[in-house]
Formats: structure tokens, C-alpha cells, sequence
């Protein structure tokens, strides 16, 4: 190991949010994800405008040689930001850039996740960026539930992640985006919400018609208030 020599007496200095170290770091174990996250930090700072972003090729490009051999940098970087976009940290967008495919990252906050949007519905374009859409056989297929929370509530976190899968295996998907739609309409933008509208159709059916024996599987009215994760949903 090559000793440090200590640091110069000017510096540039890279910002970096103080949740980084509340919130982050105590749940990161892995100190490539770590790195993947201060180098993507690196790089977006200096950026200026309203649409700021980093590209995989500039990721690779940084923090390559800190992250690992020529050879096994790259998987071990892939691994590394998928799991800092699993954990909400970041943003992702696959697109392509000079004819090459690659993903583009954002800091997951509230304005990136509306810049994203607009981006993935042609609102805003990235000059000399072309978004990759996902092939699908039904261009008109409603968004999934996981979606739908991110694109109407915020960011999803692990905890959400489980009661909106257990929403998903008991409720029929036109239930759920309709649930959604009524949160958004009377500006109630919360799981809490938008779980007690479920419950409802499914203990006293819906409007259409529908009732609870249409249901995938019979659900516990009460399971998003009193189950085990009831106390973090959202209120």
C-alpha cells in the first residue's frame, strides 16, 4: 500500500448530502456500492442546468480503476448500481448516446423524479440522448403497481415495496389503478389512502358492480393498518 501523503493545502471538495451519513451509510455494507455513490456524486456537482444526470459511461469511466481490475470492473460496477437504484438512492433511465446503449442515472429526489417522468413521456428531451423504450406487445399496458406508488406518491422504499406486493397478489389490477386515481383526484397522495379505498371495495364491493368474490384472493380488510408494517405506512 502506497502511503498518503497528506492532503494539499488547496483543495476542490465534492458536496455531499448530509444523509448520505445519517441515513445511508449505516445501511451500506458494501463499500463498492459506497464508492459507486460518492464517484456518481463526483460527477453530477460540477454539472450545471436543470436536467442534471450521469451517464453509465462516465461512471465506468471514473471509477473504474478505484472499483476493481480492467477486467472485473465493470460487472462489479453494474452490481454496484443496481443495487443503489434497488435501494432508491438513484434513478435510472436506459437510453442510448452516439448510437450506444447505456443507462443514465439521477439523484432519486422529488424534482428528478418529475424530470424522469417527463423524459419517459417525451416531454422533455435529452439533446443527442434517445430514450430506450421497453418493447411490450400492449403499448396502452397500465403502469404496475410499483409505478404507479413512484409516479403518484414518491419514492418507494423496501417496507412499501412488501405491502404493495401483498396489494398486488389480493386486489385485480383495475382496482388498484382506480384506487390510485381517486387518491390523486382529492389529493390524497398516501398508501394509507389509497389502501382503505381497497379495503372498502373489497368488504363492500365497488360502484361497478364488483364485489369481493372477484377477488384474486380473499384479503384482510385491516391487513395494511394492523399488519406487521402498518406503523411505516405512509400517513
Amino acid at each position: 500500500m502506497n502511503e498518503f501523503k497528506g492532503f494539499p493545502l488547496r483543495m476542490q471538495f465534492t458536496p455531499v448530502p448530509n444523509i448520505v451519513f445519517s441515513s445511508l451509510l449505516p445501511q451500506m455494507n458494501d463499500v463498492i456500492e459506497l464508492k459507486a455513490l460518492l464517484y456518481f456524486l463526483q460527477i453530477l456537482y460540477p454539472k450545471k442546468g436543470h436536467v442534471r444526470f450521469v451517464s453509465y459511461n462516465e461512471l465506468r469511466n471514473q471509477a473504474g480503476a478505484a472499483i476493481g481490475s480492467q477486467a472485473a470492473a465493470e460487472p462489479i460496477l453494474n452490481r454496484a448500481l443496481e443495487s443503489l437504484v434497488a435501494r432508491g438512492i438513484l434513478l435510472n433511465l436506459p437510453a442510448g448516446q452516439g448510437g450506444a446503449a447505456e443507462n443514465i442515472y439521477f439523484l432519486n429526489n422529488e424534482s428528478n423524479r418529475l424530470i424522469t417522468a417527463k423524459i419517459q413521456a417525451g416531454e422533455i428531451i435529452l439533446p443527442g440522448i434517445k430514450l430506450e423504450m421497453p418493447t411490450t406487445t400492449n403499448p396502452q399496458e397500465a403502469p404496475n403497481i410499483f409505478t404507479l406508488y413512484e409516479q403518484n406518491i414518491g419514492m418507494l422504499t423496501p417496507l412499501i415495496a412488501d405491502e404493495l406486493r401483498e396489494a398486488e397478489r389480493h386486489y385485480p389490477e383495475a382496482w388498484i389503478k382506480e384506487a390510485f386515481k381517486e387518491s390523486v383526484t382529492l389529493k390524497k397522495r398516501n398508501w394509507r389512502y389509497i389502501a382503505r379505498i381497497l379495503e372498502r371495495w373489497s368488504t363492500e364491493g365497488k360502484e361497478d358492480g364488483t364485489h369481493r368474490g372477484n377477488l384474486k384472493t380473499h384479503a384482510d380488510p385491516d391487513k395494511y393498518i394492523r399488519g406487521k408494517y402498518g406503523h411505516m405506512v405512509q400517513r
